[in-house]
């Protein structure tokens, strides 16, 4: 697989002779158990304001992560360079040896059995990878970008404020003493823009895009983002009600990442900080509804044959049909619940400790002209300050943005300003209704989502 890198800075055969040599010195050490990974990821990004191209930068991330087990205690530590891989080792189990045994801890994962792709005895999991997006050259990417520019200006009196291209190829490689192993790579590309009105009365919006595949109409986010910003000019005051609300992907995504993500997450579940704690086997919302993670979706950006400690990704319910069906675990939560993993340990970088974290959130519901089916309500397009939700409670109030009125199954007047309060758990009961508009908003894949009832400030 080094092929996939351009650079060419190292063999990876090279690599996994020297994990596996320091592994095997671990144990001399002091180590019960002792765990390596590699994570490589080559990237370019490009950013725009207003109408220029400001930064174009390609860079490679390369580092080793390296966790040992003393006595029941996990040490951490971290190297950028292969030849720092033994002293680093030697480090994370100083590290262990003054820690006290956590008595919750059971083991690194075992490994892998069973056929299939991905190394490892893993499953093969489809189009996460595209020859096309590791061969793009950085003038293409700067293309993209400009692409983006350009589509904003078909729109009359339509400019972009900022926006940006992403690319990324990475690769990622463990190994631990208890026999596991394994490889996973993959490609994205991404795009987004944020516009304003050129002259007169002002109005933003924006739009975005990701995708495993060098797939994008990225003209078209620009353009989308800036037909938006128009159809929200000269927006009207609305008052105080009670009415259906429709939340477009990008909001409803919004919403959910800061609330209901957290309160499945099941170290969030253990410490007391969820309010879905102990409530498995219970009707939390409208029969109709499902909620699944799903590590092993093809082409979903989240997507691999396993999660960040070695453990085979799967399809997982979270919400059947209305029932809360399962929390999601890494491999020291489901520890501690006598559970097994649900695949869902991912690292914030190749020194960090693997945590909870989702994958694919996959949101399912009788799909229907929902728009259409609504007589009076207002429809979202995107909102601000779901990051000031609580998270355990599931009350939040956000800040509407591009919204407009739903009249006899039409969108019709722009709406100005909108505050929307609500519960996510309240939410989750009072859905009835799913657009056909699924949208892969980094990791959340979702439709336009239809609450029934929901309070309505306007400015």
């Amino acid at each position: 697989m080094a092929d996939i890198f351009p650079i060419g800075a190292f063999s990876v055969e090279d690599v996994k002779a020297g994990v596996e040599k320091t592994l095997k010195l671990s144990e001399g050490w002091g180590a019960a158990e002792a765990e390596i990974v590699l994570s490589v990821v080559e990237s370019t990004s490009i950013q725009f304001n207003k109408d220029v191209i400001e930064t174009a930068k390609r860079s490679v991330k390369t580092g080793y992560g390296v966790r040992a087990v003393v006595n029941g205690a996990a040490g951490f530590a971290g190297t950028n360079v292969m030849s720092g891989l033994e002293e680093t080792m030697r480090a994370a189990i100083a590290s262990a040896k003054v820690m006290e045994a956590d008595p919750f801890f059971k083991s690194l994962p075992e490994k892998c059995g069973g056929g299939g792709g991905g190394g490892g005895g893993y499953q093969s999991v489809g189009g996460l990878f595209d020859d096309k997006i590791v061969e793009m050259s950085l003038e293409e990417c700067i293309g993209c970008a400009a692409d983006m520019i350009s589509g904003v200006k078909e729109v009359e009196n339509m400019i972009p404020t900022s926006g940006g291209f992403s690319r990324s190829v990475s690769y990622f490689f463990i190994m631990n003493t208890n026999g596991l192993a394994g490889e996973k790579r993959g490609t994205s590309v991404s795009g987004f823009a944020d516009v304003t009105t050129q002259s007169g009365e002002v109005s933003t919006a924006y739009d975005y895009a990701v995708s495993r595949r060098n797939e994008l109409d990225f003209a078209s986010i620009g353009k989308n983002a800036a037909e938006l910003a128009k159809k929200s000019l000269k927006g009207i005051s609305v008052g105080i009600e009670k009415m259906p609300v429709i939340f477009h992907p990008f909001s409803f995504s919004d919403i959910l990442e800061n609330t209901l993500a957290s309160s499945v997450d099941a170290d969030n579940v253990q410490k007391g900080r969820s309010g879905l704690a102990g409530r498995l086997g219970e009707e939390i919302a409208v029969s109709g509804l499902s909620v699944i993670d799903d590590g092993a979706l093809a082409g979903g950006i989240a997507s691999a044959p396993f999660d960040d400690e070695g453990v085979p990704t799967q399809r997982t319910p979270v919400i059947e049909k209305g029932v809360l069906s399962s929390y999601l675990y890494d491999s020291y939560t489901a520890g501690k619940d006598g559970v097994k993993s649900t695949g869902n340990g991912y690292r914030p970088s190749y020194a960090a400790a693997p945590s909870v974290d989702l994958s694919n959130f996959i949101i399912e519901y009788p799909p229907s002209d929902i728009i259409a089916e609504t007589k009076k309500g207002i429809y979202i397009n995107t909102i601000i300050g779901a990051h000031t939700a609580n998270e355990i409670s599931g009350d939040f109030s956000v800040e509407g943005r591009n919204a407009f009125l739903i009249e006899n199954g039409e969108l019709t007047t722009p709406i100005k300003s909108v505050m929307i309060s609500g519960n996510v758990f309240e939410m989750l009961k009072n859905i009835d209704g799913a657009g056909r508009d699924v949208k892969n908003v980094g990791g959340i894949v979702t439709p336009s989502i239809r609450i029934s009832e929901m309070s309505v400030i306007g400015e």
